[in-house]
């Protein structure tokens, strides 16, 4: 060495510093071709549907109330009667959902947006009060016809024609949900129901649904039982409510749902939503599955370059052994070059899994940096096998990244294990080296 031991690390720390401005270059990068990723599965979703939920069926009897006062109008006492205008809402007994969903890759450009087909059924019973559970002016109130209503966020995802069975019967949908607090949805008119006397009955329709991002049910029922079953095998269970029965294969997975109105609290939450506007809680109620993957290229690649200060710091140190070690000579020139290849790494990365996707991807900007290196090293260090071995750890480094960037659970505790490992191997490669003898070589 012909510095000073404080003088080198100093360089190479400047050295690690300049190498940070094209990894936050290349970071940025990232960030820019997943906000046109974004961008354009937002296009892909508002030409077809976005994400859903199903809420309902709920019961609608509108009503009519006549209000009368006492006042006094030119010294004499007149009766004024005045006309309330409203909605009853039922939800039903029970609530039963079970439907089977397939995914479906749409592509624009480069770019692929996951879509779903969602196709089951929904049945049930309703159970209807005596005099509409009114207990108070009966008299006063003037019911019109009924109807069930079942919201659908996205109604341009419907793709049969629903059709209600009421018992018997069967009456077709109409677009609209028919109250002003659900915007989306449709409902179907009823036969006049008697609101004399407490009845119930049974209501079922099929319903396929096309939609993009999560599917989620609103358990409306006193007693609710929704079965999924889709053939994605990475389901992000959403909502309040998580599965009670769930399984999870590389062919798909299926979930059981189950919940009443003590764990959901549904008619005040609709009440209010209802009757002052306020439906954020009653639409948290709901529960369901994201059919989005949960670690894409873009996220890979974001925390792959997380990784990329350690990569080179390590390299770096590599070096640094082997001028302690073995008497080299390694300049900055070859430091910064070895440290250039290293950040090209990341680019090659993010590149080349948008087309090929990531594993195939990581491993060809694996391969490439790892030959190239190997290959220049071969020559700076003055020895085939140390350019081989130097090579052949980089090789490891980069297979303990892919482990660490494919997990999802472990990746913090993989990693913490990583550098935890590299800093013992390096404490037993410098355990007897002399650092005071060092520092004062010229």
């Amino acid at each position: 060495m012909n510095k000073t031991l404080g003088f080198k690390l100093g360089l190479i720390a400047v050295l690690i510093v300049l190498l940070l401005i094209p990894l936050l270059m290349i970071g940025g990068l990232i960030d820019e071709r997943q906000q046109l990723r974004n961008n354009v599965l937002g296009e892909i979703a508002a030409s077809s549907s976005f994400d859903q939920l199903v809420s309902g069926p709920v019961l609608v009897v509108p009503y009519r109330k006549y209000e009368r006062r006492w006042i006094d109008k030119d010294g004499q006492s007149v009766q004024e009667t005045t006309t309330m205008h409203g909605n009853l809402y039922f939800l039903p007994e029970t609530f039963a959902m079970d439907v089977g969903v397939d995914t479906e890759l749409r592509a624009r450009g480069i770019y692929q947006a996951r879509l779903f087909h969602a196709k089951g059924r929904v049945s049930g019973r309703f159970k209807l009060p005596e005099r509409w559970g009114i207990e108070k002016d009966y008299d006063d109130y003037r019911f019109d016809k009924p109807f069930l209503m079942v919201g659908i966020s996205d109604i341009r995802g419907i793709e049969n024609s629903l059709e209600l069975t009421l018992d018997d019967q069967r009456m077709p949908f109409e677009a609209g949900s028919g109250v002003d607090w659900l915007p989306g949805g449709v409902h179907v008119a009823l036969p006049q129901l008697s609101d004399q006397k407490a009845r119930e009955f049974d209501y079922a329709f099929d319903l396929a649904l096309l939609g993009t991002g999560q599917l989620a049910v609103l358990p409306v029922g006193r007693s609710s039982m929704v079965d999924m079953r889709a053939n994605w095998p990475h389901p992000s269970f959403v909502g309040s409510y998580l599965p009670s029965r769930r399984a999870i294969d590389e062919k798909g997975f299926s979930a059981h749902w189950q919940t009443s109105f003590f764990a959901t609290n549904l008619e005040e939450s609709m009440r209010l939503c209802a009757t002052v506007g306020k439906c954020g809680d009653f639409n948290e109620r709901a529960f369901g599955v994201s059919f989005v993957d949960p670690v894409d290229q873009y996220l890979k690649s974001e925390r792959a370059i997380k990784y990329a200060l350690l990569f080179i710091a390590l390299t770096f140190a590599g070096f640094f052994l082997f001028e302690v070690l073995k008497n080299l000579s390694v300049h900055p020139v070859q430091y910064i070059l070895v440290g250039v290849a290293l950040a090209f790494f990341y680019l090659l990365l993010l590149s080349l899994s948008e087309h090929l996707g990531f594993g195939l991807a990581y491993g060809l900007s694996a391969s490439g940096c790892v030959l190239l290196i190997g290959f220049y090293l071969v020559h700076v260090l003055r020895s085939l096998g140390r350019g081989i071995g130097f090579a052949a750890g980089l090789a490891a480094l980069y297979a303990m990244l892919y482990g660490l960037l494919s997990a999802e659970d472990y990746a913090l505790l993989m990693g913490s294990l990583l550098c935890f490992g590299l800093l013992g191997v390096f404490m037993v490669l410098t355990r007897r080296l002399d650092w005071s003898r060092v520092g004062r070589m010229a």
